[in-house]
């Protein structure tokens, strides 16, 4: 199948090949995917890379590139809210939290494309040795951004999207949805126990996980709702602190390093 990368700063994810359709989750720039179904009018399905995701794309967003680059890790990310790079000597601006590879020098190219890289990126973390000074910057770079579903950048971001691209800093793989991200680490049995860090999960009503957060100690936690906010959280789950009204029922706390 064919390997490729994204070149715009954030790539619609679809259900369909439709520029209606829902959009499903994105990639951002850097993040590479295969191409699993050429279909009509310049829509292309693909799988991503980091998470097996898939979705529908516009082929325009992509860069066609070759095994090696696509089997070479992902070394370091992009670190300010906006960073400004050049591609094939045109300016744009991408996100916080990209991923890159290679990253480790001023250029790089990727298929057809060069990249030149105007600020600073930062080394990606190691998940047996987490920095958590890095995961907390990480987390608060999005502190107001707007709720989007299928969102994983700062300019908008659903709440598994945003554990996951903080998480993908500091190293460590997640699944994209909240439900999923739910199987993976271990278990936390009490939210006394609970560190900077830790992921916790929320139910609905019929017991399906809907919703997760990174916490920031045993009562407070940050998370997209709305917005990415920080609230108070209890034995029984999530307090809105701007109107006090009990918004999420905790279902499980899940531990990664």
């Amino acid at each position: 199948m064919p390997y490729a990368i994204t070149v715009v700063p954030v790539m619609p994810l679809r259900s369909e090949p439709s520029h209606k359709s829902e959009i499903i989750s994105q990639a951002l720039w850097g993040e590479c995917s295969e191409i699993i179904i050429t279909g009509n009018d310049g829509w292309v399905k693909v799988k991503c890379q980091f998470d097996g995701y898939e979705g529908w794309a516009t082929f325009n967003h992509l860069e066609t590139i070759d095994e090696e680059l696509y089997n070479a890790p992902y070394t370091h990310y992009t670190t300010g809210w906006v960073n400004r790079i050049q591609l094939n000597g045109k300016p744009m601006h991408v996100p916080f939290g990209c991923a890159v590879k290679p990253g480790d020098g001023p250029v790089t190219n990727w298929g057809k494309v060069t990249v030149q890289f105007e600020e600073k990126l930062a080394a990606t973390g190691k998940a047996n040795a987490v920095d958590t000074s890095a995961l907390t910057a990480a987390a608060f770079q999005y502190l107001n951004t707007a709720y989007l579903w299928g969102g994983k950048s700062v300019f908008g971001v659903d709440c598994s999207g945003f554990t996951q691209t903080v998480y993908k800093t500091l190293g460590i793989d997640l699944l994209r949805d909240a439900y999923q991200q739910a199987t993976q680490g271990g278990t936390v049995d009490f939210l006394q126990e609970a560190r900077l860090g830790d992921l916790a999960f929320f139910d609905n009503a019929e017991g399906r996980i809907t919703h997760v957060g990174i916490l920031l100690n045993d009562h407070e936690i940050i998370h997209s709702s709305g917005k990415v906010r920080v609230d108070p959280i209890d034995n029984q789950g999530i307090t809105n602190t701007d109107t006090g009204v009990r918004t999420h029922k905790l279902r499980i706390i899940k531990r990664f390093f």
